[in-house]
């Protein structure tokens, strides 16, 4: 997977004489020490991690860990007082004033927690405005501006001002103005948090159907875990200006690197976060739709100690045999699965959230979880469904 950002042993510190301070914090001072010795505060310290392409990865923590900080110091709206990061080929933290704003206009979009709008500019208009910075033409900006206004759901609304906008629409023209210069990379700073609840799941839902669509890489600073969780591909999770840990929220929950990270997780709901991929058991024994009759049907759910097999043709899905359904073909002698082979099968893609597995399986026949060509690549019974979530409820101490 390819790396688009990379970040390398970044600090930031606020005062006068932050490389005096630099050299005290790495040596050992604390940083409320060197607070009450200097006055100097500590944003970020020796903060390291890579963002892949195409990759939603949050940003999270409480307030004041560093989490905004870090974010703007990735696109140099706030200078780093040492170490490097990385777009690309391209070393941020080298180029020059005009380097760097080419770069912001060009590579980086960012949308802010309190939308930024200008209130005497229409929705249209305030989408322009990065395009007139660029002196895009008149027609071509307005062009790109209106279609970014449809892509995050505004059509029809291009001629009407801010004040005439919810809260949830005003994101939107924020959301849509960043879209509009076509950036590699989304800065998103709390972007939804200033939305009351049911707007602000709306828009998360939306960032991840557009995300669909644009396969953006995108950096999401928020301090809800619930968000972190829907949103994220990976997770940096932050305290006192350092990376406290970094994985998939599934890492993070089953193995929390600490006490603060287990206090951060633990009344998260599994069933929401696991998916089927991390419950599924490998397909083991599958009998050949082309090449077995229901004597090696049989055989074969025998090896495995199972009362059903799934069956392929040519590597997809195609249904499923019991072993009553086999022991009875046997009997009249029929040499194939042609006649006794179940079609009506419940498949899902690895990634379906545990939580909706409970409504689609049986009570006795296994669910099938497949890929986008129906080949298959795990299978889900009740009882393996519920240890999993049981399992790693115990391991993020909510039980």
């Amino acid at each position: 997977m390819k790396e688009k950002i990379v970040v390398k042993d970044l600090y930031k510190i606020f005062g006068p004489r932050p490389k005096h301070a630099l050299t005290m914090l790495k040596s050992g001072v604390s940083k409320d020490e060197l607070m009450e010795k200097t006055g100097h505060g500590v944003g970020i310290a020796d903060v390291s991690f890579h963002v892949n392409e195409g990759e939603i990865l949050v940003v999270m923590g409480l307030s004041g860990s560093g989490k905004s900080t870090l974010v703007r110091c990735i696109n140099r709206l706030i200078e780093p007082t040492a170490g490097k990061i990385f777009l690309e080929d391209i070393e941020i933290t080298a180029l020059t004033k005009k380097e760097l704003r080419e770069v912001r206009q060009r590579r980086f979009g960012m949308v802010f927690q309190h939308f930024a709008l200008f209130p005497h500019r229409s929705a249209l208009k305030n989408v322009e405005y990065g395009l007139e910075i660029q002196k895009v033409d008149l027609a071509q900006r307005r062009e790109k501006a209106m279609q970014a206004l449809e892509q995050v759901g505004l059509k029809g609304w291009e001629n009407s001002y801010p004040s005439q906008l919810s809260g949830g629409m005003q994101q939107r023209v924020g959301l849509a103005r960043a879209l509009a210069l076509d950036p590699d990379i989304m800065l998103m700073d709390e972007a939804f948090s200033a939305l009351d609840p049911l707007i602000r799941r709306d828009m998360q839902d939306e960032l991840l159907t557009l995300q669909d669509k644009m396969h953006k890489t995108i950096i999401f600073i928020s301090h809800d875990l619930d968000e972190a969780l829907k949103l994220g591909d990976r997770i940096v999770l932050m305290m006192d200006g350092m990376i406290i840990q970094e994985g998939t929220a599934e890492e993070i929950l089953a193995h929390p690197a600490n006490e603060y990270v287990q206090k951060f997780v633990e009344d998260v709901n599994l069933s929401k976060v696991l998916t089927a991929e991390t419950v599924m058991k490998k397909p083991g024994e599958v009998a050949s739709y082309a090449y077995d009759g229901p004597k090696a049907a049989l055989w074969k759910m025998k090896q495995a100690g199972i009362s059903s097999i799934f069956v392929q043709h040519k590597n997809k899905l195609v249904g499923i045999v019991s072993a009553d359904d086999a022991s009875e073909a046997l009997k009249k002698g029929e040499m194939n699965l042609k006649n006794i082979i179940n079609t009506d099968i419940t498949k899902v893609l690895p990634a379906t959230p545990a939580l909706e597995l409970f409504t689609l399986l049986g009570e006795n026949s296994p669910l099938a979880v497949v890929d986008e060509d129906d080949r298959l690549k795990g299978v889900i019974i009740r009882g393996a469904l519920l240890a999993a979530l049981s399992e790693g409820a115990q391991n993020n101490g909510s039980v």
